[in-house]
């Protein structure tokens, strides 16, 4: 299973205090994959003013920001299971839905269509 964590939009402060550009959200989005089955889950994560080293907009990295969004109560590990449980209910569900029993099963016998070039 493929497991791929991303970071789709952050919503900054054009300034606080002497800082600009800071990052007080991120929406970020986790997503795996196996086979033809596909899972996901996606949030937000809110953060607080920076108060020690302050890193510039332009030298932000993604991981940075999920680094932050794990930091600050964002559950990787419950919410690669979630995602990984999703897939394998694909494979496996849990629950389906089975014909009526008290409904008869109708089978459709096939239609031969002549085929007049062969003639």
């Amino acid at each position: 299973m493929t497991i791929l964590w991303l970071i789709e939009r952050l919503l900054v402060k054009p300034t606080e205090g002497t800082l600009t550009d800071v990052v007080i959200t991120a929406d970020w989005r986790c997503n795996g994959s196996q086979d033809n089955y596909s899972g996901t889950c996606y949030g937000s994560c809110s953060f607080a003013p920076p108060s020690g080293s302050f890193t510039t907009y332009e030298d932000l990295t993604e991981q940075q920001v999920l680094d932050w969004c794990f930091a600050n109560g964002v559950d990787k590990t419950a919410i690669e299971a979630n995602v990984s449980l999703q897939i394998e209910n694909q494979i496996n569900p849990p629950v389906v839905a089975l014909p009526l029993p008290w409904v008869p099963v109708v089978v459709a016998e096939p239609v031969v269509v002549a085929d007049a070039a062969a003639e």
